[in-house]
């Protein structure tokens, strides 16, 4: 007996994992690098101060898209326990680590939780970014189709595109920035949290 797709339509999932799998997983990352800036100790006199960038709250939005989103119950290749391990994660995880700095370091989630003033002036971009990346997620969906193997496999590698850019933002802020002698200009760090975001928006975009 042949089997009638169901109406939520794609034919397969990025990478063959359940539905709301790479989502959440991008929500790790993007919450892991709000946990490693709340738990570093704090930097040495004359070293610069730790605050979280401005661009990674617009990455948090998408975290907050991923968690009221929820898998289809129509969906053959749902499974239960992956999308919502990840949302147990990126959720606990979360809240365990601001406990916990709440209790240890109380004055830490004010300092580090508020951008740089001089990065304030960058909202305009990085909401470009972040409205545009995903709008073109959604506009590839409705031209191509879920079920086309184009969208599919350009879905796929903005997937793997977003998810190298979240690892290289990660390593760059934590390794190779705090020991560069000339910090970044500000244009350049927006060029780059820009695209950034714009991948991470757009692979949303064609999950929305």
């Amino acid at each position: 007996m042949s089997t009638i797709p169901g109406p939520y339509g794609d034919v397969r999932h990025p990478y063959g994992l359940p539905m709301g799998t790479v989502r959440g997983f991008m929500s790790v990352l993007i919450c892991a690098f709000f946990w490693i800036y709340l738990l570093l100790p704090d930097p040495k006199e004359g070293q610069r101060l730790m605050t979280v960038p401005l661009a990674h709250f617009f990455l948090l939005t998408l975290v907050f898209l991923s968690f009221a989103s929820h898998p289809i119950p129509h969906d053959a290749q749902k499974s239960e326990v992956l999308p919502w391990l990840m949302r147990v994660l990126f959720v606990g995880g979360s809240a365990a680590v601001v406990a916990y700095v709440a209790y240890q370091e109380p004055s830490r989630l004010g300092t580090r939780l508020t951008p740089e003033a001089g990065e304030i002036g960058q909202w305009p971009a990085l909401l470009g970014a972040l409205a545009g990346g995903f709008g073109a997620g959604l506009f590839a969906r409705f031209i191509l189709g879920r079920r086309s193997e184009l969208f599919q496999t350009v879905r796929g590698w903005v997937g793997v595109i977003a998810i190298l850019l979240l690892v290289a933002e990660t390593v760059f802020q934590f390794a190779i920035r705090p020991a560069l002698g000339d910090q970044p200009h500000q244009d350049a760090l927006k060029v780059w949290e820009g695209t950034i975001i714009a991948f991470v928006a757009a692979y949303f975009g064609t999950r929305a």
